[in-house]
């Protein structure tokens, strides 16, 4: 991909704010597939059906900003 095409796509920074402790297996798993390992660690995704999908599974886990 050239840096235009990723320039123009909408980015999403997600925030792990509660611990997954506690939780389903899937939440715990879904948390570590956004790429979040700490509480309070930021990560940014493009923004797509899948990943609004997985943000809505743990949205009681994480904060989200557009």
């Amino acid at each position: 991909m050239s840096n235009t095409a990723e320039s123009t796509e909408k980015i999403i920074r997600i925030t792990l704010v509660k611990s997954p402790l506690g939780y389903s297996k899937k939440h715990k798993a879904t948390v570590r597939a956004l790429g979040l390992r700490r509480m309070h660690q930021t990560v940014e995704h493009v923004d797509s059906p899948v990943l609004r999908g997985m943000v809505y599974k743990v949205q009681h886990l994480v904060k989200v900003e557009e």
